[in-house]
């Protein structure tokens, strides 16, 4: 009888999360159901939300060792038991790190086939439009304004920064190491880009923004925020998407300074936002994401993991910077 691969969350991690916080495990192959349907996965994503869920309870519920490991994936339907989906449909869902899941019909969405897998789980997926909404919704930019963007490199904040670079404005992002800096700008399109490796951020976002800055998009919180809040302009807008400089390791340290005193004498708003929020709006935002793609207007970067068994390592190699773009899994 065929088995269903999947990886377990085997033990909470004490510090950096590794391989050995995983285990394989062959389980019954899944069955649809009344009103389910069957997926194979095809891709599923990377996302440094999945270290979070290990620590505590956020937008969803503390993962417990034992449970499939949390993810987001794209799947082929094999089988359906409901009128809205035919085998060989293009479906996304949290499907969890397994090769094949039988789901509630409700928690799937069906994708067109003509735009490429890879762009359905990153640029059109939950990364395109969490960097869609969090910087127009919340950080409204404006033309001739400055933004500043951390995590810049990474799936979320490459977006961002592009899409704030179509709304007119010089962007500035925050990445680890000269040859992310070097892809920011030569390749993605920001004004300049900071390696906050070498120390002394708040220094150089002096130098580059002398202006000050209007929008911070925020995906790592720590000394790049506490610098931001810094440099930020009257009425400025602060866009709380993660908080990744404290996802994997030991507790953060206090902070960051400038709370609440810079957001009172600055007027600046600090708001934090959850992509699922926004879902009502959706198709607004893919059709326009999608425009900007096919007009050249916006780079879609993508890193394919071959392979099931490399779940775990990939995982490991995101908190470690190795990927640029939107980190994925190829499944088989």
């Amino acid at each position: 009888m065929a088995t269903n691969r999947q990886w377990l969350y085997a033990q909470k991690p004490s510090g950096q999360v590794g391989p050995e916080h995983f285990e394989m495990h062959a389980a019954t192959m899944p069955e649809a159901g009344p009103g389910e349907v069957l997926v194979r996965t095809t891709l599923l994503s990377i996302d440094p939300a999945s270290r979070a869920w290990m620590a505590g309870r956020t937008y969803r519920s503390m993962l417990q060792p034992g449970e499939v490991m949390a993810g987001w994936g794209l799947g082929e339907v094999i089988s359906s038991n409901s009128p809205k989906f035919s085998p060989g449909d293009r479906v996304s869902g949290e499907f969890g790190w397994q090769e094949f899941i039988a789901v509630p019909a409700a928690r799937l969405t069906k994708h067109d086939k003509r735009h490429p897998p890879e762009h359905i789980l990153g640029v059109l997926g939950i990364t395109g439009l969490t960097a869609y909404f969090g910087m127009l919704d919340i950080g409204k930019p404006r033309p001739g304004e400055t933004v500043l963007v951390s995590g810049a490199a990474g799936a979320v904040g490459s977006i961002a920064g592009q899409i704030a670079k179509i709304a007119g404005c010089k962007v500035v992002g925050t990445t680890g190491g000269p040859e992310k800096c070097a892809w920011l700008t030569n390749e993605v399109g920001f004004d300049a880009a900071i390696d906050y490796k070498q120390g002394a951020v708040a220094r150089k976002l002096k130098e580059i923004c002398p202006e000050g800055i209007d929008v911070y998009f925020d995906n790592t919180g720590g000394e790049v925020l506490e610098a931001a809040l810094a440099r930020m302009n009257l009425w400025g807008r602060v866009a709380c998407c993660g908080n990744v400089s404290q996802y994997d390791g030991a507790a953060p340290a206090a902070g960051p300074l400038g709370v609440p005193g810079f957001l009172v004498t600055k007027r600046i708003r600090m708001e934090g936002f959850v992509v699922m929020d926004f879902y009502n709006r959706r198709e607004q935002a893919e059709t326009a994401l999608a425009q900007w793609v096919r007009e050249g207007k916006l780079k879609a970067t993508v890193d394919i993991v071959e392979g099931f068994e490399k779940m775990p390592t990939a995982l490991a190699g995101m908190f470690a910077g190795q990927n640029k773009g939107k980190l994925m899994v190829r499944v088989g």
